[in-house]
C-alpha cells in the first residue's frame, strides 16, 4: 500500500484531474478583467484511495523581458486560488469540484471580438495529494476586454489605426497604480492622418474597481537631424457611461494631444519600459465629454483591429506561442 501511494504521488495509478471552464455569462466563452471565472475540477480516483489536500488554481502568462542578453520569454504566475481540498477520494471513482474566482483587474485581454490576439493566458490546476504535488492541468484562459476598453479600442479602429501585436512586458509603469509585475502593450499602425508623426501608438489598460488607467505611447518619426524618440500620456475614465460618450472624438483628441507634445518631450526625454514616468510630462484627464453615442457595436472600422490577427505572420507566431506554452515549455523561467 505504501509503495502504491507513492507510485500515486509521482503520477503512476493516481488520481487524474480535468478542469473545464465556463463561458462567461454574456460574453461568449470569454471572460472579462475584473468578473467572475467559474468552472469545475474533474477528478477521477486511481489505483487505490487518496487524500487529496487541496486543489489550487493558478493564472499564469506568457511575458517577454528585457535584459542585457536580449529579449527573452517566460512564464508568471500572477493569481492564486485555492478552490477545493480536504477529502478522500476513493479508487476508481469520479467527484467533480465546481469553483467561482474573480479574475484580477489588470487580467490581460487575449481575445477582441473572436479573434486571438497572440497573448497567452493559462489556468493551471494543482492537486496536492497527501503531501505531493502535482501540477495536473493547463487549460487555455480566453479574456474579453471590458466595456471602457472596448469602447477606445473600437474608436481607434474607427480612426484608422491597425492591429499589429500585443505582448506582455514584465516590469512597472511608473506613475501609475500597476499592481501586476508585468503590462500588456497593443500596437497599433498609424492612422493616415498621423502616419508623419509616429511609427506606432501603443495602448495599455490598467483596469481596477474605479475605472481604467490608459496609457498611450508614440514611437515618433525622426526627421533628417532630429532622432525619433517615445513620448508618452495617460488617462483615466471610469467604468460608467461608457454608451453615452463620443469615443471617436474623445480618442482622436487623446492622440493629437500626445502627438503635439513632440516639443515637450523632446529627444532628451525618451522612455523607458520600467519607468516611462520618471522626469517626463503626462497628461492625466477623467473628462466625461457627451456627444454622439459610438456604443460597443463591432464597427467595420474597429473591426479592423482584430482582422490584423488573422493573417498568416502573426497567426503562426500565435500558434507557435501556444504550442510552446501547452506542451510544457512553461516549466522555464517562472516568476
Amino acid at each position: 500500500m505504501v509503495f502504491k501511494r507513492l507510485l500515486g504521488s509521482l503520477g503512476v495509478g493516481g488520481p487524474t484531474v480535468d478542469t473545464v471552464l465556463d463561458a462567461a455569462p454574456g460574453s461568449g466563452s470569454a471572460a472579462v478583467p475584473g468578473g467572475a471565472l467559474t468552472g469545475r475540477v474533474h477528478l477521477k480516483g486511481g489505483s487505490s484511495d487518496f487524500d487529496i489536500t487541496e486543489i489550487t488554481l493558478e493564472l499564469i502568462a506568457r511575458v517577454e523581458a528585457e535584459t542585457e542578453g536580449g529579449e527573452q520569454h517566460g512564464t508568471v504566475a500572477f493569481e492564486r486560488y485555492a478552490v477545493g481540498g480536504g477529502f478522500r477520494l476513493a479508487a476508481e471513482t469520479e467527484q467533480v469540484v465546481p469553483f467561482s474566482v474573480v479574475l484580477p483587474w489588470e487580467t490581460p485581454v487575449n481575445e477582441l471580438y473572436g479573434q486571438p490576439l497572440g497573448v497567452v493566458l493559462g489556468v493551471r490546476t494543482e492537486l496536492a495529494v497527501a503531501g505531493a504535488k502535482d501540477k495536473g492541468d493547463l487549460d487555455p484562459l480566453a479574456v474579453g476586454p471590458l466595456p471602457a476598453q472596448e469602447a477606445v479600442l473600437e474608436a481607434l479602429g474607427q480612426l484608422g489605426f491597425g492591429f499589429r501585436s500585443a505582448d506582455l512586458e514584465y516590469g512597472r509603469i511608473g506613475g501609475t497604480g500597476q499592481q501586476l509585475p508585468f503590462y500588456q502593450e497593443i500596437e497599433l499602425s498609424p492612422a493616415p492622418q498621423y502616419a508623419h508623426a509616429v511609427n506606432e501608438i501603443e495602448v495599455t489598460f490598467l483596469a481596477h474597481p474605479g475605472g481604467l488607467e490608459i496609457v498611450l505611447e508614440a514611437d515618433k518619426r525622426g526627421g533628417m537631424f532630429t532622432p525619433g524618440h517615445d513620448a508618452l500620456t495617460r488617462f483615466t475614465v471610469s467604468h460608467e457611461d461608457v454608451a453615452g460618450r463620443d469615443w471617436a472624438t474623445e480618442v482622436d483628441g487623446w492622440i493629437r494631444e500626445l502627438v503635439e507634445h513632440r516639443a515637450a518631450y523632446g529627444a532628451h526625454a525618451a522612455y523607458g519600459h520600467h519607468d516611462p514616468y520618471a522626469g517626463g510630462h503626462h497628461g492625466h484627464h477623467d473628462g466625461h465629454r457627451s456627444g454622439p453615442g459610438v456604443g460597443t457595436a463591432v464597427a467595420a472600422g474597429a473591426a479592423g483591429l482584430a482582422v490584423g490577427v488573422a493573417g498568416g505572420l502573426v497567426a503562426a507566431e500565435v500558434v507557435d506561442e501556444v504550442g510552446d506554452f501547452f506542451e510544457g515549455d512553461d516549466e522555464d523561467d517562472e516568476g
